[in-house]
């Protein structure tokens, strides 16, 4: 819509109507002190035009969004069918916010419904809520849900240090106040995974076992040990899948026996832009499902019998008491739950399953790619799409020559852990082609010797 600025004359008419002189009267209120006594410095106003030129010459100063990008951690470019953009514009998806009126947003809830059902499906578990802002919230919010409905009341939560730096500044952030602890598992730095030895701080106090799946290294963790290091304590399992594309191959969250599984849905089908927007999966047992944060939409009938949808279950403060809340979490990202609904009925599970043996074949040409080179792979556990490269210099500046170079090697380890100076975090999705790996090895090889 244009924006249509009013006339003064237009503006004179209507402070007539209310009886103000002046536009300045409107903010008689306000103490003069903290009131702009000059208009703000901006510039002239523009034609559409010009201000279309200048919108393209601002863009163009984002010169990463043309470069060759093997960016992972967190945020995965994954080929999205334009099928869904284009519905994602209809406008009564678009403009569609909570569906408080049942009657009037029939729509809406069978969007959510069938998106708790695939994503529930995804992760192997029993029932999922409507999504949750991000990966990182939803996976606090499982640790909370854990420690509120610990029968034994622990209040230690052990956590993977190979789990995203962000997630884990995310948990501590949620802890603080509430008496909970975090104790860290090591990293075995020969295999990539928490090292074995480490499960023995599962223990009976505590409460939930976190770990990322796989990890922040692309690394696939040893699941089977985790799990019956969890349930021989009693610990909740929550297992936290950030490249979700890796369910079209690896064993879903639910066979582990989690008892809540959450994620980031930005790989299945959301672009990336700035850093977001992302959707957060949540998803448990059946007998967890009055505890869960968020809110559930169920399905139905009506008094005339025909099939219809409803807010089900809504255990947040803007619903029920503040003190009986499961969570102060207050919305759900719904256009981008919706899109990962149209992008999860697009691929189904083999297409799907395709996307994942996709990015496993890159993964494994960039590894033959490197093998020429002075670059291996540094670690000899099992991975998905993202290999954590040792390099014979500091990641930092590789990452800098390559940039110079029209190429976005990675994320330097060091960023994180700051003794990890010579790794480098890359990331290969079904976007490259067997040209681009090849380019990237050879510019690697340029800067560090082949």
């Amino acid at each position: 819509m244009r924006y249509l600025p009013n006339t003064p004359a237009e503006v004179e008419e209507m402070l007539a109507a209310i009886g103000v002189t002046s536009l300045r009267d409107l903010f008689a209120c306000i103490p003069s002190e903290v009131l702009l006594k000059e208009p703000p410095a901006l510039p002239p106003a523009m034609s559409e035009m010009e201000i279309e030129r200048h919108m393209n010459e601002l863009g163009a100063q984002n010169t990463g969004a043309a470069m060759l990008s093997f960016l992972g951690g967190g945020c995965y470019r994954h080929y999205c069918p334009s099928l869904i953009d284009q519905m994602l514009i209809r406008s009564e998806f678009y403009t569609a916010y909570t569906p408080y009126q049942a009657e009037a947003s029939q729509g809406t809830l069978r969007a959510i419904f069938e998106y708790q059902t695939m994503v529930a499906d995804l992760l192997g578990m029993d029932v999922s809520n409507a999504s949750m802002y991000d990966g990182a919230t939803a996976a606090a919010e499982a640790m909370m849900m854990a420690l509120r409905n610990d029968r034994k009341k622990r209040t230690r939560i052990v956590v993977a240090s190979t789990i995203h730096p962000h997630y884990l500044e995310t948990l501590k952030t949620y802890l603080t106040g509430s008496g909970g602890e975090i104790a860290l598992m090591d990293l075995d730095h020969q295999t990539g995974r928490i090292a074995e030895r480490e499960l023995a701080k599962i223990n009976e106090d505590t409460a939930a076992v976190l770990f990322q799946y796989p990890n922040w290294f692309g690394i696939i963790e040893n699941l089977t040990a985790i799990a019956q290091a969890a349930s021989t304590t009693g610990a909740w399992l929550i297992p936290v899948v950030i490249e979700t594309t890796a369910l079209g191959v690896l064993t879903p969250p639910g066979a582990l026996g989690a008892d809540v599984a959450v994620g980031e849905g930005q790989p299945l089908g959301l672009p990336l832009n700035f850093g977001g927007p992302g959707v957060g999966l949540f998803a448990t047992k059946n007998e967890h499902v009055r505890k869960m944060p968020g809110r559930l939409v169920g399905k139905t009938v009506d008094r005339e019998g025909n099939e219809c949808f409803v807010l089900t279950l809504a255990a947040r403060e803007q619903h029920i008491k503040r003190e009986k809340a499961t969570s102060n979490i207050c919305t759900n990202q719904g256009l981008m739950a919706l899109a990962v609904a149209m992008y999860l009925a697009t691929m189904g599970k083999e297409g799907l399953r395709r996307v994942a043996l996709m990015n496993l074949k890159r993964r494994d040409m960039l590894i033959k790619a490197l093998a020429p080179t002075k670059a291996r792979p540094a670690f000899s556990g099992p991975a998905y799409n993202e290999v954590t490269i040792l390099l014979p210099m500091k990641a930092e500046e590789v990452v800098r020559q390559m940039a110079a170079e029209g190429i976005l090697a990675g994320i330097p380890a060091s960023r994180y852990h700051p003794v990890l100076e010579n790794l480098l975090i890359t990331a290969t999705t079904e976007i490259h082609t067997p040209a681009d790996i090849e380019r990237f090895a050879a510019t690697l090889a340029k800067i560090i010797g082949g």
